[in-house]
């Protein structure tokens, strides 16, 4: 009795500890980790932080700059530590990969290089931001590269994860791909206006509002493909649930993110919290229809089979 047991403790133990479950799992923490990174990096850039270690990537020519430590300084060094164990991880995730290919999907190698390749170039920008001073556009494709290489962690931790599909999608992922692209660019804006303070010199002397009010007109195609994705998701029946609770999610998080930017605006960037969760809520949208698209594409290859 006691082997009949353990064979089948064994054997529901086997699938936790394959090398397709420790890599989903590895996926998903670095996921996390992310996008913790990018609150923080908006959290540097918005308390004038960015400089804050004046060489890189040591910060004062120390691992560990004691005697400089202020909030600006940690913020700084607290960056560079979180992108360094991003870094770490994603070279095991790649590793990984490689080694366990011949039991894992044949695309996962490729795609866990793809995004080792992102954080290498990451850091890259990431010591430029620094050495060439807060150049607005290196700025601006620091946090562009972040997000790419947020989305394809959740490309990959989605395609991994369990998921049967009810065949009922119809159009929605190809919604779902477009609502995903205009928040990408969107938040891509509103990284330009932010890395050259244009709301700022727009407020204080008429100086590139332009720039500011392309981020704010351009929150209308986004918001509108949010709401085809959720209002369709609503109409379809037999919608899978995780689907159903990815759009409603994403319905939640626009008018969320659409609060924060009134209230950013109204208040001139001058509650550094806000303009940070800002940031956070359009990361966590874009992710959250990043998934929603993955799983969706997923489902539609049922509707085809079936067909």
């Amino acid at each position: 009795m006691n082997e009949f047991v353990l064979e089948q403790q064994n054997e529901a133990a086997a699938p936790q500890n394959s090398p397709k479950e420790v890599i989903r799992r590895l996926v998903w923490k670095i996921c996390i980790a992310t996008l913790i990174l990018m609150a923080i990096g908006s959290a540097t850039r918005v308390m004038n932080a960015g400089l804050a270690c004046p060489d890189w990537p040591l910060c004062y020519g120390e691992l560990v700059p004691a005697k400089q430590m202020n909030l600006q300084v940690f913020l700084e060094w607290f960056h560079r530590l979180d992108a360094a164990l991003i870094g770490l991880s994603a070279i095991a995730l790649a590793g990984l990969s490689w080694w366990h290919r011949r039991v894992l999907p044949h695309w996962l190698p490729w795609a866990a290089t793809f995004a080792l390749f992102l954080i290498v170039f990451q850091g890259i920008l990431g010591g430029l931001t620094v050495t060439e001073l807060l150049r607005f556009d290196i700025v601006t494709a620091h946090l562009g590269t972040a997000l790419l290489f947020f989305t394809t962690l959740l490309v990959i931790g989605t395609a991994l994860s369990p998921y049967q599909g009810t065949g009922t999608v119809g159009k929605l992922p190809w919604l779902g791909l477009v609502a995903a692209v205009l928040v990408y660019l969107q938040s891509l804006l509103g990284a330009l206006v932010g890395s050259r303070w244009a709301l700022h010199q727009c407020f204080a002397g008429d100086q590139l509002c332009g720039v500011m009010y392309s981020h704010i007109f351009g929150l209308v195609p986004p918001t509108l493909a949010i709401l085809a994705v959720v209002l369709i998701s609503w109409r379809t029946p037999a919608l899978h649930p995780a689907l159903r609770k990815l759009a409603n999610m994403a319905g939640g998080l626009l008018i969320l993110q659409l609060l924060l930017g009134v209230a950013t605006f109204r208040l001139h960037l001058q509650v550094e919290p806000l303009t940070v969760t800002h940031q956070a809520v359009g990361a966590t949208l874009l992710g959250t229809l990043v998934v929603f698209t993955v799983l969706a594409l997923r489902d539609s290859t049922v509707s085809h089979a079936n067909g």
